[in-house]
């Protein structure tokens, strides 16, 4: 079994990383930038170690600083969290010639996914529904606007290397695609460091549905039900739920096949997500695989019960799967938000600064995933998500109440918050009615943002 763990991350997923280590009487090393070094993972960990200044490019993203955190401190594993380096081939490429294991799947399998051009390429050989589009790399607006013509109308241009909606811009006709596939390019060049895009139709009001899976090394995988992440704003989830009550059961049954022989079909191990589009049709397509664990973890195991971060240790120690899908049932609902540093009524505009007071709610079915505390900087430097509030409830309408009635009792002050914002989108008449989709927040977002 694994004895010591380096997390490489910050913020509330270091912390809730810790703390399934310490259920499994596994020691672990936190690694923080010297904007972080009052922050909560580096005073919980049993050993912390600074990496470099407040940049990310310089700490949390430096692989020879966190390679060599790892060898000093006799750590066996590193586990990376979301985001940062938790999706880079060369990382874990790196921790597989350091003989250090990396708890998520192999690098090759990391490239080949993280790639989207060659996913889609892998699911559509698998059987898997993929939105049709184009399946060469592209990299200039010529061979991009003969992509779209063949594709056809309305078309969204992406990075093939992206993620986060960083890189995305959609046209709906060929005389607005040479400005909206270099605008995409110059984002994508500008956030990962490649202009390799990628062609495909645009799916118009589609829902936003993920389905969990685990997969060992022994080939067995399973999925975990699915997550309805369909309330964005600019391609960023705000709130997730599961289960979807878009779904019947015979569709989520083949949904959840589809997402199973996908992973199957890419070799994976570990925790993922394959990312659909559902039309209201029912039609799905594959999006997108996410080699990681994601941010709306939590309403997963929140109806499934089942710790998936120990899961993922325990995978990447070697041990089997010890559930198969006859095993896995959902049980009520679950609901997350996501509480944001940043001020809706300003565009949004991040809001850093000293948290001065504070109180989380708490009571039967309610959970808080955060490493905020009272006293507590929150720095200009990273993503702005302070707190992740999650509730269960027996059925949809009881979860939603017991959202709006823990947003009611949360406190923090000294920085600006979305808490108003999440309620008045919970509060909805579309949202309570479950008439969602990906542009649920464009379509209202003059009546929310009159409320604020």
């Amino acid at each position: 079994m694994i004895k010591k763990v380096l997390i490489a991350n910050r913020g509330e997923i270091a912390v809730r990383i810790i703390r399934a280590c310490r259920e499994m009487g596994i020691e672990t090393v936190a690694v923080y930038s010297e904007a972080d070094r009052e922050a909560l993972h580096a005073k919980l960990a049993d050993e912390a170690v600074c990496i470099g200044p407040a940049p990310s490019s310089e700490s949390y993203l430096s692989m020879d600083r966190i390679i060599s955190a790892t060898i000093v401190t006799g750590a066996d594993a590193i586990h990376p969290g979301f985001g940062f380096l938790s999706e880079n081939s060369r990382f874990a490429e790196l921790c597989e010639q350091c003989n250090i294991t990396f708890i998520g799947p192999d690098s090759k399998v990391i490239a080949k996914l993280g790639n989207k051009q060659e996913a889609r390429n892998t699911m559509a050989a698998a059987g898997v529904p993929v939105i049709p589009g184009s399946t060469e790399p592209i990299y200039d607006a010529g061979a991009g606007a003969l992509a779209a013509e063949k594709t056809g109308y309305p078309v969204i241009v992406k990075a093939a290397l992206g993620g986060g909606g960083k890189g995305m811009r959609t046209a709906d006709t060929p005389e607005e695609f040479e400005q909206s596939f270099l605008t995409a390019q110059k984002e994508t060049q500008m956030a990962f460091g490649d202009n390799t895009m990628y062609i495909e139709h645009f799916v118009q009001r589609p829902r936003h549905i993920e389905f969990q899976i685990l997969a060992d090394r022994y080939g067995n995988v399973v999925h975990l039900g699915e997550r309805d992440c369909s309330i964005q704003r600019n391609h960023q989830k705000m709130i997730e739920e599961s289960p979807s009550i878009a779904l019947s059961e015979e569709l989520r049954q083949r949904m959840g096949e589809a997402a199973v022989r996908a992973a199957k079909a890419a070799g994976y191990q570990n925790a993922g997500t394959i990312e659909f589009l559902l039309e209201k049709n029912g039609n799905f397509y594959f999006m997108e695989m996410n080699t990681r664990i994601q941010v709306e973890h939590p309403v997963t195991e929140w109806v499934t019960g089942i710790d998936l971060i120990k899961e993922q240790i325990r995978i990447a120690a070697g041990r089997k799967l010890s559930f198969t899908q006859s095993d896995i049932h959902l049980n009520g609902h679950a609901i997350e938000c996501r509480i944001n540093a940043e001020n809706p009524a300003k565009g949004f505009r991040p809001s850093p600064g000293t948290v001065t007071d504070l109180y989380l709610p708490g009571g039967k079915g309610i959970r808080i995933d955060s490493a905020i505390y009272s006293g507590c900087t929150i720095p200009p430097y990273y993503d702005s998500m302070v707190a992740k509030l999650i509730v269960w409830a027996k059925n949809r309408g009881e979860a939603v109440r017991k959202m709006k009635s823990a947003l009611g009792e949360i406190i923090i002050e000294g920085i600006d918050t979305n808490v108003d914002y999440q309620f008045e989108i919970l509060n909805h008449p579309a949202y309570l009615s479950g008439d969602i989709d990906i542009e649920f927040i464009r379509d209202h977002e003059k009546e929310l943002g009159d409320i604020l």
